[in-house]
């Protein structure tokens, strides 16, 4: 089977895998809190057949065979920019609102194949053939997947594997026959309750010594001893045009818990091998899985810019320049995202020795600015709502023959808009922005791909290392301000 539909999808979820939702093992698709959520979920396979041109391409190993276009290998420009075409098109199914729809972990697994030369430091082949295979699997299932890459550091005054934390992370504690023990946590599972597999890979370096934590693998989520502990579910049982997005979108964050999982040795990729697992992430991610990330981010904040400009009219300040200057401040945002991704798939070239075609790393610098952008977005969308946010009735109440007249009356938008298109703007920027889910969104983006400080320091140090620099003394060169040979 390839390029599920949503029905496919949802039969896969039955099976035993140990879901908590507060204080209680659920039945996925059996668990009420859960049902817009799955529907949500199951309407993104749906997409890729609606949108089958676009998000759907030939399997290159399998004839009259179709694959979402996310799991390409990336070998070309071509390749880059096919893929491209399916990205946008399924970061358009909720208009960037589902931050980790299947595509994203399957960009990665797809740069993690491509970049066998970065396999090839290691002292054994068939960790990557393994992983290969497994690429394989993902094709022929379509299977949705999560990842955990962030170690548990619940004491963040010591290092990341050091004290209270060397005991909580994910690590091996025994070997077997047929595969390593592992146990401890990781963050952030998202999609997990509703995803097929776990994909664990490399986020940052693990130092010398600490070879037990330095792991890749993936098992399915129903393993023995895989444990989901589930944040508060976002989701609202409301109507579509009431609540849009936490009707349908909360993709759920968890908690992973392995409790002495097995993971056998098909399915693991990296076994403490540092010369692997501490150059996977920055000979990946920043020229492919930021593809995905900022064509995403576009999407968004191609819907934010038009959704704000909607309030505005609907209030008639859209000519008011303190409105105008907001309005113009996110399609700054949004021309910037759009004119990088552009000129990194322009400048895209091979990564490493073994064929990889990533975009230009240049790319990863959204990384740091995106969190600042977006969370500026919705402090936007409140500033133009302002009290029509908090004073938006239901759709429903305009069906009720006592009260509907009366909001007819009282609650229209400017311009001629009648009270109900009013009322079904207002509470859309509502749950983008205010609603549990909407606050979520923006903590999420916050740290969509870790700590923009970060970030930012990782930028400095690799312009460093590359040799970025020499303007200040070439000027004073010139200028004679100190001589040639100094």
């Amino acid at each position: 089977m390839a390029a599920r539909t949503g029905k496919d999808y949802l039969s896969g979820l039955r099976d035993d895998r140990q879901v908590w939702l507060g204080d209680r093992t659920v039945s996925v698709l059996d668990e009420p809190a859960f049902q817009g959520s799955l529907r949500g979920m199951a309407g993104y396979f749906d997409w890729q057949h609606q949108f089958a041109d676009e998000c759907l391409v030939d399997d290159p190993e399998k004839p009259g065979e179709k694959m979402s276009a996310s799991l390409i290998v990336p070998r070309s420009k071509e390749d880059l920019t096919r893929r491209h075409v399916g990205l946008e098109r399924l970061a358009r199914y909720s208009n960037g609102l589902l931050g980790r729809t299947p595509d994203y972990v399957n960009v990665v697994l797809s740069g993690h194949v491509a970049r066998k030369d970065i396999w090839d430091r290691g002292t054994d082949p068939v960790y990557h053939e393994r992983l290969t295979r497994f690429h394989r699997e993902v094709v022929e299932g379509d299977l949705s997947m999560t990842h955990t890459i962030i170690h548990a550091n619940i004491d963040k005054g010591s290092g990341d594997l050091a004290g209270m934390n060397a005991d909580l992370t994910l690590r091996v504690v025994k070997r077997t026959e047929n595969g390593v023990i592992v146990r401890g946590g990781k963050v952030l599972g998202t999609l997990a309750p509703f995803a097929d597999e776990l994909y664990v890979y490399p986020s940052a370096p693990v130092p010398s010594g600490a070879e037990q934590y330095a792991l890749c693998f993936s098992v399915p989520m129903n393993t023995k001893g895989v444990i989901t502990l589930c944040r508060d579910h976002f989701g609202t049982p409301a109507d579509v045009a009431d609540a849009p997005f936490s009707s349908r979108f909360d993709e759920q964050d968890a908690f992973i818990i392995f409790d002495d999982v097995e993971v056998p040795y098909e399915r693991l990729f990296v076994d403490g091998d540092l010369n692997v697992y501490n150059n996977i992430s920055q000979g990946v991610s920043p020229g492919n899985t930021i593809q995905q990330t900022a064509i995403r981010a576009m999407v968004k904040l191609e819907f934010a810019y038009d959704l704000c400009t909607q309030i505005a009219r609907v209030t008639n300040s859209d000519n008011r320049p303190d409105v105008a200057a907001m309005l113009g401040e996110i399609h700054t945002y949004m021309s910037l995202t759009r004119s990088a991704i552009v000129a990194a798939e322009a400048e895209a070239h091979h990564w490493g020795t073994s064929g990889a075609f990533f975009c230009n790393g240049s790319i990863a610098s959204l990384r740091c600015v995106m969190p600042g952008w977006m969370t500026r977005v919705n402090q936007i969308i409140k500033a133009l709502g302002s009290h029509n946010l908090l004073a938006t009735p239901s759709l429903a109440a305009f069906d009720n023959p006592t009260i509907g007249p009366m909001l007819e009356k009282y609650l229209p938008g400017a311009n001629g808009m009648e009270a109900r298109d009013r009322a079904r703007l207002m509470r859309m920027a509502w749950d983008f922005a205010g609603s549990a889910l909407g606050s979520r969104l923006e903590l999420y983006e916050m740290f969509y791909l870790g700590s923009a400080a970060r970030g930012l320091q990782t930028d400095h140090m690799v312009a460093q290392r590359n040799g970025f620099g020499g303007q200040v003394k070439a000027f004073m060169q010139e200028a004679g301000i100190i001589g040639r040979d100094a």
